[in-house]
């Protein structure tokens, strides 16, 4: 299911979403986005694209702390791909609760009952049987809705007959190769952050890997004097192999420190491997480059033996935290 989840991104990119109960709809000039896991994925990647939207990413029960005031000029937003994720449906009834305006998205499950049962603004996205993480292009394409921001569905819709399928899938396939027995550690400017994390999330749930993100320059202030290689810590490092998302439209200064690091972790034995973010605005640089990641991390998982697909231990988790009182 989920190489076809890849091949098909594209044509998630031109979903045409429908509000449910529209005229509840409330404008608002800041956007709380509570959600969870790949459910939420998108949220950060829409900051990229437009990063002068006043947006906030809630991954956790409730909502924000923020005053009051704040909060009733907002718009909360509660996404769950399936409808029933425990964190995401607590904090649509705390803004139900606190009478502030509320919208939502989801395949189905109980946050659409309750949008239906409340009258609340709701966009439901088509149920492929896909994973969350698979659906960010559903997940963005809703949000983008709900935003009254049709200008960038536009666009999107444009990049999605721009995507080279061959070409993300050559790229990841040769990556994965690369860092077959070796742990992804994937570092971007501040301002493409989610697009690495997005790539560290692919290599941990498809790629069933440990992979971490980070960005610069703040890294330069902290995470690399872990790498700087000792003897008794040798071992360990040795573990890591780097993926550099670079980006033209980078600040020159982060350009300058992501060569000068690279070659300072060369010096020191490290493996490094540079990708070019490419594409003629954010939304194809944003999609182009998480197709690659969905490549190296499927291919990841085959070369280890591992089903990419299944989550196994969050349906584990989630089981045993239903035995729990809540």
């Amino acid at each position: 299911m989920i190489i076809e989840a890849i091949k098909n991104f594209s044509e998630q990119l031109k979903f045409e979403p429908e509000i449910k109960n529209a005229e509840k709809l409330v404008a608002a000039k800041t956007y709380i986005v509570a959600g969870m896991g790949g459910s939420n994925l998108a949220t950060d990647l829409v900051k990229i694209g437009r990063p002068m939207l006043d947006i906030i990413s809630h991954r956790d029960y409730g909502l924000p702390a923020m005053s009051d005031e704040k909060l009733k000029n907002s718009l909360v937003i509660a996404c769950s791909y399936s409808g029933n994720t425990e964190e995401t449906i607590d904090a649509f009834k705390t803004a139900l609760n606190r009478n502030l305006p509320v919208a939502c998205i989801g395949v189905n499950g109980k946050l659409l009952e309750l949008a239906e049962e409340n009258k609340i603004p709701y966009v439901k996205i088509p149920d492929t049987g896909i994973q969350p993480r698979s659906a960010v292009g559903f997940m963005m394409i809703g949000l983008l809705k709900l935003m009254g921001l049709e200008d960038a569905i536009e666009e999107i819709k444009k990049t999605a007959e721009r995507l080279d399928l061959t070409k993300t899938e050559n790229d990841g396939k040769i990556l994965a190769e690369k860092l077959n027995g070796k742990i992804p550690v994937v570092y971007s400017s501040s301002k493409n952050g989610a697009i690495a994390y997005n790539w560290k999330i692919r290599f941990n749930e498809t790629g069933k890997t440990p992979a971490f993100s980070n960005v610069f320059p703040e890294l330069n202030h902290n995470e690399m004097v872990s790498f700087d290689v000792q003897a008794p810590t040798e071992q360990l490092i040795n573990k890591f192999h780097f993926i550099f998302l670079k980006d033209k439209d980078d600040h020159s200064r982060i350009q300058s420190r992501m060569e000068i690091l690279e070659n300072l972790y060369r010096d020191k034995g490290l493996e490094v491997e540079n990708y070019e973010i490419k594409g003629i605005n954010s939304w194809e640089k944003i999609f182009s480059s998480l197709l690659v990641a969905d490549w190296a991390s499927y291919y990841t998982a085959t070369a280890y033996g591992l089903n990419p697909e299944e989550v196994e231990i969050v349906e584990e988790f989630k089981k045993l935290l239903q035995e729990k009182d809540f």
